[in-house]
């Protein structure tokens, strides 16, 4: 189960070059339900995620770097690449997405949580802006053209 909630933000955090970061690639097989493949720097995986905004089902399975390559075909250029900066913040890691063409300019924050009750009383640092968690404009899978 995946309970998270998403964030614009208003400004980018100062020294974002000290945090480590993740490249990231991932291809829409299909958007409903929501199946992709993803290379997470030289880790590859495909994604199950059933409908629902702040809280859903999501299934991870491995692949190899040669089944991510051909599944990737089958996306019909159906493609987001981003990197994904991961920042401290009291007990959480708040994950800031920043992403390429054709999203770029677009920073989005996610943030994950064991409950939902711990993600309604979650208090968001002061450089978020709107919280586009129920906007399912925001979901990457919705971004892709």
């Amino acid at each position: 189960m995946e309970i998270e909630r998403k964030f614009l933000i208003k400004e980018i955090p100062e020294n974002l070059d000290q945090y480590p970061f993740h490249l990231i690639e991932q291809a829409y097989l299909c958007t409903e339900p929501v199946i992709r493949v993803r290379r997470e720097d030289e880790t590859y995986y495909m994604t199950y995620k059933s409908k629902g905004l702040m809280v859903r089902e999501e299934y991870n399975l491995p692949l190899t770097k040669d089944a991510y390559e051909h599944l990737k075909e089958k996306a019909d250029g159906k493609m987001i690449r981003k990197k994904r900066v991961l920042i401290p913040y009291l007990t959480y890691t708040i994950e800031l997405d920043i992403f390429e063409q054709p999203q770029a300019g677009l920073y989005l924050a996610e943030v994950e949580f064991e409950t939902e009750e711990e993600a309604n009383n979650f208090l968001p640092p002061d450089w978020f802006l709107e919280d586009v968690t129920k906007d399912c404009r925001y979901h990457n899978s919705n971004m892709i053209g």
